[in-house]
């Protein structure tokens, strides 16, 4: 068996990853393979020496003998796949594969960041971290204790984080190739959908922009799809720096900014605070925890949406509120009409976000949106789109004035502006309806969204 991790998940061309391996083989062998439209082969290394490693506790380092590979300094940034081969195992590449794999970022160059496209795609490395169950503990299932801050404290250093490592999560009844939490499941689609489309972008983690607020200067607009669930304090400051001077924000993602972490240990471990006798202090909307609701940064928040986890979900679509909005050029929707009626998955899926609703007519599509005080939801927001969610969805969090359950629970899609316009799709599974490639309008609407933001 092997396994590895990189020691940081982000490296600049010319500079040198240090990838953590463990093996029972002899030797073994690194491919390393970009992904675009499908794993793309960069560099293969010659057979190396392999030494055996033992596993750690799930917040520690695990200090397992460290491997040098330079970065070609003509690399272009890319999210790039490290595939590990045991001498006289011969294995073919699986993106979705438990194990042999680790995952990385190549930045661009600080001279280079927004050229020629201004587009940059941020993967949720916190969020496949929170999942990540190597050593048999996440912030799920056996959560270890960190004192200060107080909470469950989970390691960077270790397999897994988007590929090669355990995950806890329930099944996804319409992909059980590849698990939730993972590149594969919602990430790798969006990329393999920009790559097909001509979109050329750059590409970072969310802790290289705690690390470096400043990465984010130069790009007209950042991306993220899936789910993007764990914040620090320090990335939600520069994003939401980042559109109040202009710049642009799209969410084809779900349970957007849900959790608080705070990154400890050098950057190498991450704490989040999710309940207690006192309640949950890294809950983003809490009055009791961070206190500075999600919507404010995306426009939607889980609190008005919900979630369905195992088992088929039943959806309608979403019903189009302003159909000669931008967004929806092209697409011939005219007001009521569902986007992704008919598609396969359900379009309002895994986690959903929604806006605070008083009137849904199920009949027409009609809502009619009541914004209470304190809800979060940003002054401008334009409801373009929404979907309600039904029984469906086990869990509808608790909104103002509403009980768990209670009040009308949306995928909302949506938009405001605040110098920079930030996009919300209101729904973690836009990218698996997208790759399949069989929605014309949902494709119509991405683009409308990206070409519009970029030029924006």
């Amino acid at each position: 068996m092997i396994r590895a991790y990189p020691g940081r998940a982000s490296v600049l061309p010319g500079a040198t990853l240090q990838l953590h391996v463990s093996t029972d083989s002899r030797r073994f062998r690194v491919t390393f393979y970009r992904w675009s439209d499908g794993p793309v082969e960069m560099l293969r290394s010659d057979w190396l020496p392999g030494a055996w490693a033992a596993d750690a506790a799930p917040d520690a380092d695990w200090n397992w003998p460290a491997y040098p590979f330079p970065i070609p300094p003509d690399w272009p940034s890319a999210v790039v796949i490290a595939d590990l081969e045991e001498e006289g195992r011969k294995t073919t590449f699986d993106l979705a594969r438990g194990h042999g794999a680790a995952l990385f970022v190549v930045l661009a160059r600080p001279g280079e960041r927004g050229m020629p496209g201004g587009l940059l795609y941020k993967l949720p490395l916190a969020t496949y971290h929170a999942y990540n169950a190597s050593g048999g503990g996440c912030f799920y299932v056996h959560p270890p204790r960190s004192i200060e801050p107080p909470g469950a404290r989970v390691s960077l250093r270790r397999p897994g984080g988007g590929i090669g490592g355990p995950v806890w999560c329930a099944a996804d009844h319409y992909d059980t190739a590849s698990p939730r939490q993972t590149f594969a499941h919602w990430d790798a689609r969006f990329i393999r959908w920009l790559a097909r489309n001509g979109y050329r972008a750059d590409f970072c983690t969310d802790l290289d922009i705690h690390a470096d607020p400043a990465l984010l200067a130069g790009y007209r607009l950042l991306v993220a799809a899936g789910h993007d669930e764990y914040w620090s304090t320090t990335t939600r400051d520069a994003v939401e720096d980042f559109v109040a001077r202009g710049g642009n924000l799209a969410f084809f993602a779900g349970n957007v900014c849900w959790w608080r972490i705070h990154v400890v240990a050098d950057g190498t471990a991450i704490v989040c605070h999710q309940g207690g006798p006192h309640g949950a202090r890294d809950q983003w909307w809490s009055p009791r925890g961070a206190a500075r609701p999600e919507d404010s940064l995306s426009g939607a928040s889980y609190r008005h949406g919900g979630g369905s986890w195992d088992g088929p979900r039943r959806s309608g679509g979403y019903r189009v509120q302003q159909p000669d909005h931008w967004i929806f050029t092209e697409t011939g929707l005219a007001r009521g009409d569902a986007l992704g009626r008919h598609s396969w998955p359900p379009l309002a899926g895994y986690e959903c976000d929604g806006v605070p609703l008083d009137v849904f007519d199920a009949d027409h599509g009609a809502l009619l949106s009541v914004w209470a005080d304190g809800d979060g939801t940003p002054d401008g927001y334009a409801l373009l789109a929404a979907a309600r969610l039904g029984p469906d969805w086990q869990e509808l969090p608790a909104r103002a004035r509403h009980a768990a359950g209670e009040g009308i629970h949306t995928a909302a899609m949506g938009l405001f502006t605040r110098n920079g316009t930030v996009f919300s799709a209101g729904t973690t599974d836009w990218a698996q309806v997208l790759d399949a490639g069989r929605d014309r309008q949902l494709e119509r609407v991405t683009r409308n969204v990206l070409d519009g933001l970029l030029r924006r």
